[in-house]
């Protein structure tokens, strides 16, 4: 996961770090009050400029009929959100994919990525339980779904895995662009972990000859860690993922965790030097009152978003929305001052 504009990440980053007045010894996340249609799983956030909406791009929803990824839409800065559409219809669906991923009926853990213009979204064709899976790319050259000129166009196949061929499960991805404007996608869930490989412009895919390598894994069956999201800071790249069970309603114990390292391709190292290969990571955000199973993670413009499952409402999920705030030792913090007390 998750998921989100990055050209530019790191100035704003910086930015909203400079602007925040909390103290650097005591820093606290501040948790938008969030209303309207928040009915999301892995959401991938798109912070607009000043004066422009927001958007969440999340899981499908087979009730539908077609899964497709959906769409949310926020014109008071990520408060109030509505449910704007999803990417395709009956006659707009990506067809490859129900050829490649036999059973598929929903898509899952969108990416949205701008470069040059056009708006790349990449989104995961699975089943439960089993990594035949495929990451495909659909674009636009603009998010606005009022817009004349608005129309998503499949570009295909990204990247496939391939039980008994791969080790890997060839979902979740999460796109970010280096220093050198150099595309790399992290993606992966459960089997071989975290994986990493390069990328292209302008098509948006693997260079030639690319193979994926492994940034992220436990050391213990059934290797719970998935919805990799790669965050510039400070010259830092941070890998943020989810680990542990999802989707279990108040019985999940999804939480999301962090690492960093001075180079895209890693070692990822938790705060105490462990790396992220060997089941390292500094815990981030877990289960707190009625949030439970936070994780599917994005991070959009310093503001970070999850899912997480409602324990007064019966576990049914909801979307949150944090803006991020960083210690003094160059550690995001997600946690409200509510939480810290």
């Amino acid at each position: 996961m998750r998921r989100a504009v990055v050209a530019g990440l790191a100035l704003a980053l910086m930015v909203s770090t400079a602007a925040c007045t909390r103290p650097e010894a005591d820093p606290a996340a501040t948790a938008l009050p969030l209303t309207g249609d928040i009915h999301t799983h892995d959401p991938a956030l798109v912070v607009g400029g000043e004066g422009e909406p927001w958007y969440v791009f999340s899981t499908g929803d087979v009730r539908e009929g077609l899964g497709s990824p959906q769409i949310r839409r926020s014109t008071d800065d990520g408060l109030t959100w509505e449910l704007v559409g999803t990417v395709w219809g009956a006659k707009t669906r990506p067809e490859w994919a129900y050829e490649a991923v036999p059973g598929v009926s929903n898509f899952w853990a969108p990416e949205v990525i701008e470069h040059d213009g056009t708006f790349y979204l990449y989104y995961s064709a699975s089943t439960f339980g089993s990594n035949a899976s495929a990451i495909g790319l659909t674009t636009n050259t603009t998010l606005d779904p009022d817009d004349p000129e608005y129309a998503w166009v499949d570009q295909g196949e990204v990247l496939r895995s391939v039980p008994g061929e791969t080790d890997y499960n060839a979902i979740d991805p999460g796109v970010i662009t280096d220093a050198d404007g150099t595309p790399w996608m992290a993606f992966g869930s459960f089997w071989g972990g975290i994986q990493l490989v390069e990328l292209s412009w302008p098509s948006g895919k693997p260079v030639a000859g690319a193979e994926p390598t492994t940034i992220a894994s436990r050391t213990s069956p059934p290797n719970a860690i998935e919805a990799p999201y790669l965050v510039l800071r400070d010259g830092w790249f941070y890998l943020f993922v989810s680990r542990d069970s999802c989707c279990r309603g108040t019985d999940s114990t999804y939480n999301i965790a962090v690492g960093r390292s001075r180079n895209v391709t890693g070692p990822y190292v938790d705060r105490s030097g462990k790396e992220m290969t060997m089941d390292g990571g500094e815990q981030l955000l877990t289960s707190t009152g009625d949030m439970v199973g936070p994780g599917g993670q994005s991070v959009s413009q310093g503001y970070l978003a999850f899912h997480y499952y409602d324990a007064a409402a019966g576990g049914d999920f909801r979307l949150e929305i944090r803006e991020l705030a960083w210690d003094e030792d160059g550690w995001p913090v997600a946690t409200t001052r509510e939480e810290q007390d």
